[in-house]
């Protein structure tokens, strides 16, 4: 095609259609003679500097150009003086900085291997030939124009026009003086229709307040961190066989100020670390706390992945957050969804008209059931925008670990999807391959790059080898969610005690599989919302067997094999379903029963971190060991859990309101017990039956062992003994 005229040119730059603005304004030289050409819609006059003089820049034949010409260059970068509304000020132009993004970093991003693209691409306070300013960068390669919008240039796309480099498709602007805090979007006109989107930065690291959704310039760097000794110690944790439990968190709604307003970061880290350190949990488990633009999604519908949300502060107060947990030794693990994206027309979806993080073809690009987009991951920049994403969490925000949100909707090409909706793979079957590539290089880069952090996948399929390394053919998580543990308990649990007996393989059927994955066993927000009722209200009974029940619900979950996880309100027996909009009921430990419940949770919490037989040994068959499974008539069961130097703690647990007084245990040892915790003692709120004093073996061969026990085993309890030497 010819090249367009001059005049043709200024006519693009006017209707802001113009894919290269760099070939007609800034500094240009034809035949010996130099001109300059800015655009500047709003003033009224415009001088050049040359030298120690002002020139001035005639008016244009078109609106908005101002022209200068002369035998000499102007000094590069070129500063002009602009007259606008009776005011002047002097700035340096955009279009005579040199560009800034490399070739390397361009190939690097078409071949998802760019693990710091957030540094590439995005808004970025620096200096360039000598001058302070922002380099913006942003990937549409479907894009005829790209410009950067904000307060600074009036929201008017014909200002601030981007270049784009080539088949990269990505486009950059450096542009002089712009400062923290300014806020900014894209405006991006699509090449094949001309129609025009406003988006916010995918590479945004902080956003306006709601209901604007402007990015925000800000600072990636800066912040003082003072946690060097946790990061080292962590480099060197052997977490397969160190204690893991989770208080699983949603900032918002964990407790709110008097006039129930949100708790800032910062104030989250006065009240939220001391109480997780009283509790005994190693970790706190966040909901997602990425920006997003609706509470009640609690965070799963994420539309900036790079912004920390702005409801409880700045990303350097989220630091603040992270630093301090760190500092009190506790570990910070963040929900991360790369499983699927909201539909705003502002954030992600078809970003530059056309569909680009997503697929085209909504049988693989839409999850019908959340009304969201689906990630395109076999594209090399999308993919690398995950990796990179998490790259940045666990590098800038000293996150201990990713709780990956949804696995089983990405493996499998048919979720939730009937017969016709759903596209095989090129081999004709139902797992996407591309995922499977993608979970494979983001736990190898996790693994590699920061030793210590976990990945656990929130998976809860048959799926094999999810927590097994990649070089052995597995998707390389660090641990899996153990949802069938979880379903068949709570289902258990439900029973009136009388039928429990007939269902005493919901308890035993869950050691079957135990070892086939490194399992995490959780009783998360997604069991306590919709309908499902809150831990304390699935227990049957009435209100003191339904605390007993959950009394004993934690003291199952606290010594069977696997890495624990509890969402918050469950430790103080919250009686309603969890509530995103309001604080946790904490005025319900005036009851006394509440008060138990949660004096239990924390004795568990730290008799699990302070005894090497609960967690040592947690993803290996050595670390546990039935001693009756089989007395389904009394819905008792018992079992010794093992520690990596022969620890051992003894556990039985009667799920009948019925006391067993003089029941008979096997035990591996001969010597004396005593019991390290009885669920149902005065302290808890239990009828405080039990065992004072030692408990002594005798030579009676029982339940396999050549030595026993009997004892007293109190209603709906459960008890962990210890040998005395121990």
């Amino acid at each position: 095609m010819p090249k367009p005229n001059k005049n043709e040119e200024l006519s693009l730059i006017l209707e802001a259609k113009h894919y290269n603005p760099h070939s007609v304004l800034g500094w240009h030289v034809h035949e010996g003679q130099h001109s300059y050409r800015a655009f500047l819609p709003f003033a009224d006059e415009v001088w050049l500097k040359s030298g120690q003089t002002w020139q001035p820049m005639p008016r244009g034949d078109s609106d908005g150009f101002f022209e200068w010409s002369g035998t000499q260059q102007p000094e590069m970068p070129c500063q002009l003086r602009i007259s606008q509304h009776g005011k002047t000020h002097e700035t340096w132009d955009p279009y005579s900085f040199s560009l800034m993004l490399s070739n390397d970093e361009l190939y690097l991003l078409g071949e998802g291997k760019l693990k710091l693209a957030y540094r590439t691409l995005g808004a970025h306070l620096c200096t360039h030939q000598g001058v302070a300013g922002v380099r913006f960068a942003v990937w549409a390669p479907t894009a005829e124009r790209v410009s950067v919008i904000g307060d600074f240039n009036q929201w008017d796309g014909r200002v601030h026009a981007m270049h784009c480099h080539g088949s990269s498709g990505v486009w950059e602007l450096f542009i002089p003086q712009l400062t923290e805090n300014q806020l900014y979007k894209f405006e991006i006109r699509n090449r094949n229709t001309g129609q025009i989107h406003i988006k916010t930065d995918p590479y945004g690291f902080s956003f306006e307040q709601l209901p604007g959704t402007a990015s925000k310039i800000t600072r990636l760097d800066g912040y003082q961190w003072q946690d060097e000794a946790w990061l080292k110690a962590r480099a060197e944790r052997d977490w397969l066989h160190a204690p893991l439990n989770c208080y699983e968190v949603h900032l918002g709604s964990w407790r709110r100020d008097e006039h129930g307003h949100f708790l800032g970061y910062r104030q989250l880290a006065e009240q939220l670390i001391p109480y997780v350190q009283d509790m005994g949990y190693t970790h706190i488990e966040l909901l997602p706390v990425s920006e997003h633009p609706l509470n009640e999604s609690w965070g799963y519908q994420t539309t900036g992945y790079f912004g920390v949300t702005n409801r409880f502060g700045s990303p350097d107060d989220f630091r603040y957050f992270v630093d301090r947990c760190h500092q009190a030794g506790i570990g910070v693990i963040l929900d991360w969804v790369p499983g699927h994206f909201p539909k705003d027309d502002w954030a992600l979806a078809r970003f530059d008209g056309s569909a680009l993080f997503e697929h085209e073809d909504p049988r693989l690009g839409e999850h019908q059931d959340w009304g969201t987009y689906i990630f395109n991951y076999g594209r090399n920049e999308v993919r690398n925008f995950l990796i990179s994403n998490a790259y940045y969490w666990l590098k800038e925000l000293h996150i201990d670990g990713l709780r990956v949100d949804a696995v089983a909707s990405m493996l499998y090409l048919d979720y939730s999807r009937k017969e016709g909706q759903w596209l095989p793979n090129k081999f004709g079957g139902r797992e996407n391959l591309e995922v499977i590539d993608f979970l494979r290089q983001l736990n190898m880069m996790v693994h590699e790059d920061f030793p210590g952090a976990l990945t656990i996948a929130e998976e809860s399929t048959s799926f094999p080898m999810v927590s097994r390394p990649v070089y052995l053919g597995g998707l390389g998580f660090s641990m899996k969610w153990n949802m069938g543990w979880m379903n068949d308990t709570l289902s258990y649990m439900a029973n009136d005690p009388i039928h429990r007996r007939y269902h005493q393989q919901k308890l035993t059927f869950g050691q079957l599989y135990a070892y086939t994955e490194n399992f995490l066993l959780p009783f998360s927000h997604d069991e306590v919302v919709h309908g499902k009722r809150s831990l304390l209200e699935k227990m049957p009974g009435d209100a003191w067997q339904k605390f007993a029940n959950l009394r004993l619900l934690m003291t199952y979950q606290a010594t069977i094999s696997g890495k624990k996880l509890s969402f918050m309100g469950n430790e103080i027996a919250q009686n309603r379903e969890w509530n995103v909009n309001a604080s946790l009921d904490w005025h319900l430990l005036g009851n006394p029963l509440n008060q138990g419940a949660q004096r239990l949770c924390r004795d568990l919490n730290h008799t699990y971190k302070n005894h090497p037989a609960l967690h040592t040994l947690d993803f290996e068959q050595t670390g546990f060991r039935w001693i009756d499974c089989n007395d389904a008539e009394q819905s008792t069961i018992s079992f010794v859990r093992v520690g990596q130097k022969g620890e051992i703690l003894v556990v039985l647990l009667n799920f009948t309101p019925v006391p067993r007084p003089h029941y008979r245990i096997g035990v591996p040892h001969a010597g004396a017990y005593r019991e390290l915790i009885n669920s149902d003692a005065e302290c808890y709120g239990g009828s405080n039956m039990g065992n004072g004093g030692l408990l002594h073996s005798e030579p009676v061969p029982w339940m396999g062992c050549q030595h026993s026990i009997e004892l007293t085993l109190p209603p709906l309890a459960g008890l962990i003994l210890q040998p005395e030497s121990a």
